[in-house]
């Protein structure tokens, strides 16, 4: 095979491409190509290549685009009269035939109306159920998701479906109660107590009503406390099963002259708490170090899930510090100390509570320093100051008596015989 080279003249010269005619190979008729021919093979690579790509790219536009799922149907907030435990529940979209084979999801926000933050949750079902404070408005909203795998990968969610809860508001709002105070003795009994509202009129009296999850409706206070014939607080029957769970409030009441505003709360037992006082507090010494100790509160109560707080005094000095056992040491700051003192008081913890109400304080327990030096000084100085005085009366006796004799032994020397 003869061979043929492309020849350029030099640079600066008015220089000619000079290509020589190709030839064919014998048993192969291989073509040798110009330059021009390659550059033309070449751009059209690249344009089918595109080409391709666009075609690609443009069909899963078109195929996405195409995708689209409805919003959820029938969205509303139901109360089915707990109190403030609402459902919130839709059905499925329409038109999901094409879609038998994917399981959708929901993406579901709520909260109440003057709440800046949205709880979200992400479900499959077509119910969820939460607490809310029923003395505000409720808002919730949702859309539908459809999972990657049905989408060619995208993400496809439909537009939302709002829904909005209030109460009537019944009654002026100086109608509802003031200073609602519940406390949980003991996590045995629950105490609540409240005064009227500063613009319910004297024919008006109030009613309160609970609920929790164990129960199948919300049930009326069978035991309230009175004041001059008003209700104004209740005393709760054994709670079974009550705690680690939101326990709603509603009081409301009547007149005949004016509707009352109810008044809703949310509490978790737990966390109103107040045990009793520790007792049977001992304080012992050695040398420096103080022993202070005292029972666990008695009750229901596990030991585990109390604090306490110790107020000690040594003589004229008060501090305070916590532990989480019945039984502390202190070093004292003197061994010149006459009196040591500390009282007790006890809490839920953050292992069994998030909060929860001091008890009382308990009886005071006191060591004093050296009895006999004490005893010795209450009993020397009245001594002392008794035989002082026994002294000085002494000493000014016999001096006048001394001065009385005198005078009787002068006069009878004088006397003549």
């Amino acid at each position: 095979m003869k061979a043929y080279s492309h020849m350029r003249r030099p640079c600066g010269n008015n220089s000619q491409e000079v290509t020589e005619s190709h030839t064919f190979e014998k048993s192969g008729h291989f073509k040798v190509l110009n330059l021009r021919e390659m550059a033309f093979i070449h751009l059209d690579i690249r344009c089918l290549y595109t080409l391709l790509i666009c075609t690609a790219f443009g069909s899963t536009l078109s195929s996405n685009a195409e995708i689209k799922v409805n919003p959820p149907q029938d969205f509303e907030i139901v109360d089915p009269g707990y109190l403030g435990y609402l459902y919130l529940q839709w059905r499925p979209p329409v038109s999901l035939d094409n879609f038998n084979k994917c399981t959708v999801e929901y993406e579901l926000k709520y909260r109440n109306v003057d709440s800046e933050n949205w709880r979200t949750i992400i479900t499959k079902n077509l119910l969820y159920k939460d607490g809310f404070d029923l003395n505000k408005g409720v808002e919730a909203k949702i859309h539908a998701l459809l999972p990657r795998q049905c989408t060619n990968g995208s993400e496809v969610q439909s537009s939302w479906s709002e829904a909005t809860y209030w109460i009537s508001s019944q009654g002026n709002l100086d109608t509802k109660i003031q200073d609602m105070d519940c406390v949980y003795y003991n996590w045995q009994y629950l105490l609540c107590s409240w005064k009227p509202g500063m613009g319910a009129h004297l024919d008006s009296n109030y009613s309160l009503y609970y609920w929790y999850e164990s129960l199948d409706r919300a049930l009326e206070c069978i035991d309230y406390i009175q004041a001059k014939g008003k209700n104004i607080g209740c005393r709760f029957p054994y709670l079974e099963s009550s705690d680690y769970k939101d326990f709603y409030i509603c009081v409301n009441g009547s007149s005949e002259s004016q509707l009352i505003r109810p008044s809703y709360f949310i509490f978790q037992l737990q966390n109103i708490v107040k045990p009793l006082p520790p007792d049977y507090l001992s304080l012992t010494m050695k040398n420096s170090e103080v022993n202070l100790k005292w029972s666990i509160p008695r009750g229901p109560i596990p030991a585990k899930c109390l604090i306490y707080e110790i107020e000690f005094t040594e003589d004229d000095t008060a501090w305070v510090t916590t532990t989480i056992e019945n039984e502390i040491y202190i070093t004292r700051t003197s061994n010149e100390s006459l009196q040591l003192c500390f009282l007790v008081r006890s809490k839920m913890n953050i292992y069994c509570a998030d909060d929860g109400i001091w008890s009382e304080w308990s009886d005071e327990q006191c060591w004093k320093g050296d009895i006999w030096k004490e005893i010795l000084l209450f009993f020397l100085v009245p001594f002392v100051l008794v035989s002082l005085f026994v002294s000085v009366v002494t000493c000014i006796l016999l001096y006048k008596q001394r001065n009385l004799l005198k005078m009787v032994f002068h006069t009878k020397k004088r006397r003549p015989f």
